[in-house]
């Protein structure tokens, strides 16, 4: 019996793995259904990049308030967390405190450990307040619809109780190592308590017995949450965790602003800019005939697998929607919307996937039109301002652009001021609908 929690602990961390493993599979399965791209350019600049914004905050400490308490929620999240490898282990072979061996050095951990559960605690209750009391005009979007405000709710409660269990097993832990006479001996008289001691006094009159079953309690409790917590980033805005270091890696080196080009239309231009080249000779013999790309995107699987990562990575923060511009004069567009349909779109054909035995059945929906507007997209303005603020690098207007591209070269479902200025660059050579003769006209008035 003795050996029976170790046991039901294994079998709790193999579950709580082999789920996380199996939503990380279809995590990737999901973004490789993106269209493939050349990301393998510029190693040493991509490195950087995220280093200095994902490893760094580089981006989040332009709002100062919110990218401090950040930094102090992420640089607490990497610390305690080394305290999970010494809990795992105790947890599986039935030690406590089994790296108390390092003496001065381990009392110097769980120290720091402390402070920055404190500290992580403090900064989560004012996320808390910001979002709930105060109610920050971004966090309350029409997008924002009761799951994202409610997950990013659960987040912050999930983090309050994990560092309150921690510390509440700390000071249990406490009280018993100076219990006189402690009849278990590897409740051994280590680690340094310097917040948790304040809370010993709550517990000095419980009897070893109770004290034992509380602090075990909090220590279950805390690493099965932890557990818990983990499996529950797949369906989460905080997904980022993982992904803001990929994504930043991934992330566009080109200047902002610039679009790509389409190979085919490309070719098209050379081919009409070259007197010898005869456009209606036959392709070379043997030469296989190419199926026509689509031009841009309608559904996710038209967009690159980068774009698709960065729907999965998006921290829904809505910086990017408090800086556009179209947003701020009262129009339909939402970047963070357009990042947020992008995911649930891809979720939906992921279920389907499933569903379907690995294929992906027509379900009649495309994320043009089901999900995203035209009078979204055309509210856009192009100016960059949602790629600047988002601090991890996702570039909604990469999106906006690709369907945008649909609705013209596909559908020619342009709005009518922009075909009457395409006709006139057609025929006039100018947006302006004026003959080339006629263009200097004006000097004689």
């Amino acid at each position: 019996m003795q050996y029976l929690p170790n046991m039901i602990f294994a079998i709790i961390l193999i579950i709580a793995i082999g789920f996380f493993v199996k939503n990380v599979k279809k995590l990737i399965r999901n973004i490789k259904l993106g269209l493939d791209v050349d990301v393998s350019d510029n190693k040493s600049q991509r490195l950087r990049n995220m280093t200095m914004i994902a490893f760094g905050q580089s981006k989040m400490v332009r709002r100062p308030i919110a990218g401090f308490l950040h930094a102090i929620v992420y640089v607490g999240f990497i610390v305690i967390n080394i305290e999970v490898i010494e809990i795992i282990i105790d947890g599986l072979f039935g030690t406590h405190r089994v790296f108390a061996f390092l003496g001065t050095f381990y009392d110097v951990l769980i120290g720091a450990f402390e402070v920055f559960a404190l500290l992580v605690l403090v900064a989560v209750i004012v996320f808390w307040i910001r979002r709930n009391i105060i109610k920050l005009k971004r966090f309350w979007k029409n997008e924002m619809t009761s799951w994202p405000k409610n997950d990013a709710n659960y987040i912050l409660y999930f983090e309050m109780v994990l560092m309150c269990l921690f510390l509440i097993m700390n000071a249990v832990d406490q009280t018993i190592q100076i219990m006189p006479g402690t009849p278990e001996n590897h409740y051994v008289e280590a680690g340094s308590y310097p917040i948790s001691q304040f809370l010993v006094p709550l517990f000095q009159g419980f009897n070893f017995e109770s004290a034992v079953i509380v602090e075990r309690a909090a220590w279950w409790l805390h690493i099965v949450g932890i557990l818990i917590f983990l499996n529950y980033l797949y369906y989460s805005k905080h997904l980022h965790i993982l992904l803001a270091f990929p994504n930043t890696y991934f992330g566009s080196l080109k200047p902002k602003g610039q679009v790509n080009n389409l190979e085919a239309v490309t070719k098209e231009v050379k081919m009409m800019m070259d007197p010898s080249v005869d456009p209606f000779a036959a392709a070379p013999e043997g030469a296989e005939e190419e199926v026509p790309a689509k031009f841009g995107a309608s559904d996710v699987q038209d967009l690159s697998w980068v774009q698709l990562l960065s729907a999965y990575t998006c921290t829904e923060c809505g910086r990017c929607t408090s800086s556009c511009p179209a947003n701020l004069t009262g129009k339909k567009l939402s970047p963070r919307k357009v990042m947020m349909d992008t995911r649930d779109r891809l979720e939906e054909v992921g279920k389907n996937i499933d569903a379907n035995n690995g294929v992906f059945k027509d379900d009649g929906k495309q994320l043009l039109g089901d999900y995203i507007s035209h009078e979204e997209l055309w509210a856009c303005t192009t100016c960059n301002a949602c790629v600047e603020e988002c601090p991890i690098s996702i570039n909604p207007l990469s999106i906006i652009l690709e369907m945008r591209r649909y609705l013209v070269m596909e559908q020619s479902a342009a709005p009518s001021e922009l075909n009457n200025m395409m006709s006139n660059i057609e025929n006039n050579g100018a947006p302006w609908p004026y003959n080339q003769m006629d263009r200097l006209n004006w000097k004689n008035e």
